[in-house]
């Protein structure tokens, strides 16, 4: 069985007719796709500004659900975590996944079929096989100097 998607609020299509600073605190949170790769840890080419991901995920990620499991007070936990914003995207982009809504509408794109938003189903992202879902492996159980042996690339 399909999990719905929680819609009451929001207008069908918003992120087609609104622009990303224009988006309600709602709208902005519904672009999140639940694929849970922005929790990946990253390693950037310091000549080259290269962003590569690895399976390495965040202390607080949920490997079932791709959810961070203390997002209200990730902060306490996580202080250097980003809050992605409208007004700080440009700055973010190049390290969110291809696959983000928030990097695609920044860069004019469409967002995918499998998108909760369009499907109508978090599960959706799931079984498009583009989610973390399964196959992370906690930052606490691996060496950051050993973070590159687990450099995985996009799609996954």
């Amino acid at each position: 069985m399909s999990d719905p998607i929680d819609r009451s609020g929001l207008s069908d299509r918003f992120w087609e007719r609104k622009p990303l600073g224009k988006l309600s605190q709602q709208e902005w949170e519904a672009l999140c796709d639940g694929c849970g790769k922005c929790c990946l840890n990253k390693l950037e080419d310091e000549e080259t500004g290269d962003v590569a991901l690895t399976r390495v995920a965040c202390r607080l990620l949920d490997d079932s659900t791709c959810r961070c499991s203390q997002y209200d007070i990730r902060h306490q936990f996580v202080p250097e975590c980003i809050v992605l914003t409208p007004e700080n995207l440009s700055s973010h982009a190049y390290w969110m996944p291809s696959t983000c809504a928030y990097r695609l509408l920044y860069e004019g794109q469409p967002l995918f079929d499998w998108h909760p938003l369009i499907s109508g189903s978090a599960q959706s992202v799931h079984d498009a096989q583009v989610s973390v879902q399964g196959w992370t492996i906690p930052e606490f159980e691996v060496p950051e100097e050993e973070w590159e042996e687990h450099i995985i690339v996009e799609p996954i």
